[in-house]
């Protein structure tokens, strides 16, 4: 597409600065702390920075117990591996705990996710999305425990840091004793509300992980938590994560290990980033207030959630075109066209009008059962149990869509949510999606 030359975008210059998705932030006081790692000579995988974040995040989350890994996906790895050895037992050393059996997990989430019930060799049955939080539906997963009533593991993510409803998932789990591994990467600092009660997202789950990825609410560049209340879980990660050396003055080994430590630098930017948590969150919401009011006369919905039950931590603003709106659009597996229509737009037409004018977004996070490498597994919708090709176009229009996640991924896109963005580069941005919905 032209924009260059679209009469569209007349009087609109490129952004000075390119605009990111969601970067890093630093302060200053990271490096005071990555100092002390260094003065000290503590520039391991344990020191003084690795002790403070530990009680931090526990204290802040309102766990007992955090551990501190090289990642995320470290984090939950071991929380999906302690799961199925709670539920199912010590494995051999050459099976993962989760061997033979089917484990319920968020259809539209990263793949971080759901690739550790692949490492513990379970099969993961995608639940469809709602529309009220984009997140797993609670009637979807009765219905999938109706299909498959032995499963006993759900792993739930909250998608670009807004809480999923947890509560109902929490009472169909223990209605049918099953444990949930809870992924907060993308949502430290949210908040759900059960009863009269205000809990921290992270601190939901029996198995519980955050990540400090470069592109996070905070970071460290790189690495993770896991939560918990209980010690014995701690106690176990912890080891796992050390390479399952036991406690004798040579290298013993009575279980498969793994290096997931935390380096004491790593921790050192966690650790001066812990300090301006809030501050993010306060900005990024103040991002997507912004786009909303910016918006409110186009046709679209910014990304949901319940205002009564929950406070998101805003890590991503997001929004979805009105069905009416959207023009024509085709996606394979690694390219897309698309057809130009006044007064109508769709995904790509905007991002590439957001790249051309120097920022970043990204389509929502395509479906895991729409991806090649699951698409075997199954994935259970509200209506029905079913699998949708991955080579799908997702041309559906108003009514035709598969399921709610597809519709999302369709229809949906992320928006430049880096809290460093002033608010006159946002203008920018919101002026460019306009224009993008012009008749002429």
């Amino acid at each position: 597409m032209d924009f260059e030359n679209d009469e569209r975008f007349a009087g609109i210059s490129p952004l000075e600065n390119r605009i990111w998705l969601a970067s890093p932030t630093m302060h200053g006081e990271e490096r005071r702390f990555i100092d002390e790692a260094f003065d000290t000579n503590w520039v391991t995988t344990a020191g003084s920075n690795i002790v403070a974040i530990e009680e931090a995040v526990a204290e802040y989350v309102g766990c007992k117990y955090a551990v501190a890994l090289a990642s995320g996906t470290s984090a939950l790895h071991l929380a999906t591996k302690l799961a199925g050895e709670t539920l199912y037992g010590q494995a051999a050393p050459d099976m993962g705990t989760l061997a033979g059996k089917k484990v319920f997990c968020t259809d539209v989430t990263f793949d971080a996710s759901v690739n550790p019930v692949a490492y513990e060799d379970g099969e993961a049955v995608f639940i469809d999305s709602e529309y009220e939080t984009w997140n797993m539906d609670p009637d979807a997963l009765k219905k999938a425990f109706e299909i498959y009533p032995d499963v006993k593991l759900i792993v739930i993510a909250h998608l670009y840091g807004t809480p999923a409803k947890m509560e109902e998932i929490r009472a169909i789990a223990n209605e049918h004793g099953a444990l949930i591994v809870e992924d907060a990467a993308e949502s430290l600092g949210a908040k759900y509300r059960i009863g009269d009660i205000w809990y921290e997202i992270g601190a939901l789950g029996d198995f519980n992980a955050i990540s400090f990825n470069g592109n996070k609410i905070i970071t460290g560049s790189s690495g993770g938590m896991f939560l918990t209340d209980s010690q014995a879980d701690a106690d176990k990660v912890r080891k796992w994560s050390t390479q399952s050396r036991e406690t004798a003055p040579w290298y013993q080994h009575k279980e498969v290990g793994y290096n997931y430590r935390m380096s004491n630098v790593i921790a050192g930017v966690v650790r001066g980033q812990l300090l301006y948590l809030q501050d993010h969150i306060d900005r990024k919401r103040e991002i997507y207030e912004r786009y909303k009011e910016g918006f409110k006369d186009l046709p679209v919905q910014m990304n949901p959630y319940d205002k009564e039950k929950s406070i998101p931590n805003f890590w991503l603003s997001c929004m979805v075109i009105n069905h009416e709106a959207m023009s024509e659009q085709v996606r394979g597996d690694l390219d897309y066209m698309y057809k130009r229509e006044l007064g109508k737009t769709c995904p790509h037409e905007i991002l590439d009008a957001l790249n051309h004018f120097g920022a970043e977004g990204r389509p929502i996070w395509k479906p895991m059962h729409l991806q090649p490498i699951y698409a075997s597994h199954k994935f259970v919708t509200v209506s029905e149990n079913n699998h949708v090709s991955s080579n799908a176009t997702n041309t559906a229009g108003a009514g035709e869509c598969i399921d709610v996640g597809t519709d999302i991924f369709r229809r949906g896109i992320c928006l430049p949510s880096d809290i460093k963005m002033t608010d006159t580069e946002q203008d920018v941005v919101i002026e460019v999606v306009k224009r993008c919905f012009k008749e002429r």
